[in-house]
């Protein structure tokens, strides 16, 4: 049978969908795959928009799926090329394009067309800088500051939390006025405004880097350099400069920024668990040159800077110094219990000759860092606790015949580890240190009193209990202070309360 099999109406004919390859040769035309039921036709129209001119489009909402056609076919390539390594989401789901087996789409004679040229006039009469786009007077781009800056923000940090409400075009990120900020360009306006609807005054962090967000007075972005602190993801030509790109002038006035920030930290390893936002697809960087292989892209647009750097890059350092404890009370296992509410502590070293000093080493960077924002300032035995990063990369253990008089303690293979599973239900459960502490794991048979006593006994005050109505295995006790409730979790974290249970301990957001 030849290979020249016309293409049934609807592009769908099963030569095109083996194993999600390629058809053979570029087309114009692109044949979009499970479109979410609710998805408008500007919305499928914005997908193309930063590629070009979109000069028609065929919905086919039975089938979940749409042909977009460019003006061009080299706009049609520029497009596959850039959605290869980075899945589109429309509505928050991915979607997926390909070449069509059409040269062109002929929907003249169609019912329902009428929408489609509504919607494309809209668009291509103002394109990207208009006024009068979807949404009146709208820009597409957003200015973000992010306060509380406890932890460094990367451009592909903010690119993983904004892909979710649509294409993201290009980001600049820079300091002003001491605060991190980034200007960010969505293809379409109705993205900017979903995004800053969805995100203002959310934080990437619990209890801190909080974002806010505004509409840009600019309606596009010009970006000169592609590097960590500024992308356009639409042109992958661009030299990386210096590493201290400098703002096209006309960019720079708008918001007069003396300098672009040097962030000391680029790996995210980790990142996506903490984030409360869901990850953003497609950013498996391990899968770009090979995803591209069947486009014949030109080597130089592949020479390693679609790669986006930083995801895979240097994990940032994962150990913690932390000072001004009291060396009466401090065991290395209070230490891994209670960093052990912001990650998985790996190994704990109170310093020899200077006990009041110890070295936390964290699973990961990302959970050092937590674990700082959450514990620096806090009161432990009666001092005010310190928490840095380390300068050193891991915790030595003593030599074999050494004895460290049991100072330092290696926690690699505990099973209090609360992080362990992938996308475990603690990830989304850390909160800071508060008075009121969250239990769970009760048995039937323990009762109020019961639970009482045993903070009681360990020197607490209880100011008020309360199982949860729906699931008596988790209650809330509130405590006198936050330093009680520190001491208490210390204390009291994976006790056995009979019957194989053991009560697990952790901060609450809420109060009784």
């Amino acid at each position: 049978m030849s290979h020249s099999t016309p293409a049934t109406a609807n592009g769908n004919n099963s030569k095109e969908f083996k194993g999600d390859q390629f058809p053979c040769s570029p087309s114009r035309v692109l044949h979009i795959r499970k479109i979410p039921n609710e998805v408008t036709e500007a919305e499928v129209i914005s997908l193309g928009l930063p590629f070009g001119k979109v000069t028609n489009l065929l919905m086919l909402k039975a089938k979940s799926q749409a042909f977009l056609e460019m003006a061009s076919e080299e706009e049609a390539v520029t497009m596959v090329n850039y959605y290869t390594p980075v899945t589109p989401h429309l509505r928050s789901q991915p979607v997926y394009i390909q070449y069509s087996n059409h040269r062109e789409l002929k929907t003249d004679t169609l019912p329902n067309q009428a929408r489609v040229q509504t919607a494309l006039h809209a668009v291509n009469s103002g394109g990207l800088s208009n006024e009068g786009s979807l949404l009146h007077g709208q820009s597409p781009v957003l200015r973000i500051i992010v306060e509380n800056l406890f932890y460094p923000v990367t451009l592909e940090v903010l690119y993983q939390i904004f892909s979710k409400f649509g294409t993201v075009l290009k980001i600049i990120t820079f300091t002003k006025n001491n605060q991190f900020q980034a200007l960010l360009q969505y293809a379409d306006p109705i993205n900017a405004y979903h995004a800053k609807m969805a995100l203002d005054g959310q934080n990437i962090y619990n209890a801190c880097c909080t974002l806010r967000i505004e509409f840009s007075k600019l309606t596009s972005l010009n970006v000169k350099y592609n590097n960590d602190k500024s992308r356009d993801f639409t042109r992958f030509d661009l030299p990386s400069g210096d590493g201290q790109p400098s703002l096209d002038p006309t960019m720079a006035a708008a918001f007069g920024a003396p300098g672009l920030i040097s962030s000391p930290y680029t790996g995210t390893s980790g990142f996506a668990h903490t984030v409360s936002f869901p990850q953003a697809a497609g950013l498996s960087v391990s899968a770009v040159p090979g995803a591209l292989a069947p486009l014949a892209i030109t080597t130089s647009a592949i020479s390693g800077r679609m790669a986006i750097p930083g995801i895979a890059g240097n994990p940032g350092n994962s150990v913690l110094l932390v000072s001004n404890l009291n060396p009466d009370a401090i065991t290395p296992h209070g230490l891994f219990i209670l960093f052990g509410v912001y990650g998985d502590v790996h190994r704990v070293k109170i310093l020899f000759n200077k006990k009041e000093n110890a070295l936390v080493q964290m699973a990961d960077a990302t959970q050092a860092q937590l674990a700082m924002c959450h514990l620096n300032g806090q009161r432990l035995h009666g001092r005010v606790l310190r928490v840095a990063l380390s300068r050193h990369q891991t915790v030595q253990l003593p030599r074999e015949g050494h004895e460290d008089q049991g100072l330092t303690k290696d926690y690699s293979n505990s099973p209090l580890h609360r992080f362990k599973k992938p996308g475990s239900k603690n990830f989304l459960n850390i909160f800071p240190p508060s008075a009121t502490l969250h239990l769970s794991n009760i048995p039937p048979s323990v009762t109020e009193n019961d639970l009482k006593s045993l903070f009681e006994n360990s020197g607490s005050t209880v100011n008020a209990f309360k199982f949860f109505q729906k699931d008596r295995k988790m209650a809330l006790i509130q405590l006198g202070s936050v330093e009680e409730a520190i001491l208490a979790l210390i204390d009291l974290h994976n006790t056995e309360l009979g019957e194989s249970h053991h009560l697990r301990v952790s901060f609450s957001k809420s109060t009784i």
